[in-house]
């Protein structure tokens, strides 16, 4: 990356809070529907595969496999989706990636049973989540983008946080739900048709994002949309240094992200024997504190930069991930304080990773640039991460996964070292 690279900063939107709320609010409904999938994962195990005689985590495992599976459709939908916001806006993009992401989580609501259609039910619910992946896939590359686009000067810390605020919010929805669900329905009912309201509830609150995102301006320059259209690979073809780095900033930051906002809850569950309930509502009580943090660190960053952030977070997680992980035990307390721990370390990867990745490419492949790699290694690292936990349980090595986490994270740390400052240099436009 080139920063010493002419620069030339247009102004920024003139309706900064009406931006970040087209923003936030479609991007909180895109991951709502996403993660409602992972906490309500034990019950689509047992209702859309096969159940075996000889180990019970075979079905968990399958969910599991679905949930990576979705996120290998990501890089597609970073590549497809950050093309059409580099040639076409990215507002155009975010609409299209909200209308997808609300029919394929009706399509994972209307599921049928193993029971009802056999190998059919499992086909159906693979095909939702890689409708799913694509569109998360694009959304990532467009809402960064546009949010980074649409700060002013001395902002794109801030602004960038907005990225996670928003995710966690869709999460906390997502998490809250299950816990109403859990805690007020009979194992019966859940089974038989409770797992399935998030879901639909997702597919209506996508309308709603989507006439959010309505009113929304457009960020990407005049002058970027009078030049002649980039090519679908430009990006990897003229800045693969940039793309490498894209990788190597985000594999840390993205399998500590899903261990401790999603798989968390379930690793507690099958290794310290809590309640589903509790474990839920752990995470449901730690999500909120973890969005409550995020503007905090894009502040943070927007003052004393980026690398310091970066640094705390990848030095704090290869050297606590052990220890905290094999903190847990049953105890709502404990896992509870394990959660938080997390995430005021984790804060200093999300709060900022978009203004990181938006600075590192030029406007022309922006999108693009950042959602082919970063949702590649996402896809590499984060998407199996509850499966590669669940796997090293069956095995008999449980206690392997906080190592496989804390090594990734020191590899990140040194990518974070040789990383150049950005904070205070102007956003090419």
């Amino acid at each position: 990356m080139d920063v010493t690279e002419t620069q030339t900063a247009s102004p920024p939107t003139k309706r900064p809070v009406r931006q970040l709320l087209a923003a936030s609010v479609g991007n909180a409904v895109e991951w709502y529907d996403w993660y409602a999938y992972t906490f309500l994962a034990t019950y689509i195990a047992a209702q859309v595969f096969p159940k075996s005689a000889d180990n019970s985590l075979v079905p968990l495992l399958s969910t599991f496999a679905v949930f990576a599976v979705g996120f290998f459709m990501r890089p597609v939908g970073g590549l497809l989706m950050g093309a059409v916001a580099d040639r076409h806006g990215r507002r155009a993009a975010l609409t299209v990636t909200i209308l997808l992401m609300g029919g394929s989580s009706l399509l994972v609501g209307l599921t049928p049973t193993y029971a009802a259609v056999g190998v059919l039910a499992p086909v159906i619910l693979v095909l939702a989540r890689l409708l799913q992946g694509l569109s998360v896939g694009g959304e990532f590359a467009a809402s960064t983008t546009f949010l980074v686009e649409s700060a002013g000067p001395g902002r794109r810390g801030l602004f960038s946080s907005f990225q996670y605020v928003s995710t966690t919010v869709g999460q906390l929805v997502a998490s809250g739900i299950a816990t109403l669900l859990v805690d007020t329905l009979s194992d019966g009912q859940m089974n038989g048709w409770g797992w399935r309201v998030p879901f639909i509830l997702g597919a209506v609150l996508s309308l709603v994002g989507f006439w959010i995102r309505q009113g929304a301006q457009e960020t990407r320059s005049a002058e970027q949309q009078q030049a002649p259209r980039p090519g679908l690979f430009e990006a990897l073809r003229r800045h693969p240094r940039e793309s490498l780095l894209i990788g190597g900033i985000t594999a840390g930051g993205t399998i500590a992200y899903y261990t401790w906002t999603s798989y968390l809850p379930t690793y507690a569950e099958l290794n310290a024997g809590l309640e589903k309930s509790d474990a839920l509502l752990a995470g449901t009580i730690s999500l909120a504190f973890f969005a409550l943090l995020q503007p905090l660190g894009g502040l943070l960053s927007d003052r004393f930069g980026r690398r310091p952030l970066l640094l705390f977070f990848g030095l704090g997680f290869a050297l606590l991930t052990v220890p905290l992980l094999h903190a847990l035990r049953d105890s709502f307390a404990v896992l509870l304080l394990v959660s938080c721990a997390g995430m005021v370390l984790l804060t200093g990867f999300t709060s900022i990773s978009a203004a990181v990745n938006a600075e590192i490419f030029p406007p022309r492949v922006r999108a693009a640039g950042i959602g082919f790699p970063y949702s590649l290694t996402v896809a590499l690292f984060g998407g199996t991460a509850p499966y590669v936990g669940t796997l090293f349980k069956e095995v008999g090595h449980a206690g392997l996964f906080p190592w496989y986490v804390a090594v990734l994270c020191l590899l990140s740390s040194l990518v974070y070292l040789r990383l150049p400052e950005t904070a205070h240099t102007p956003l090419r436009r």
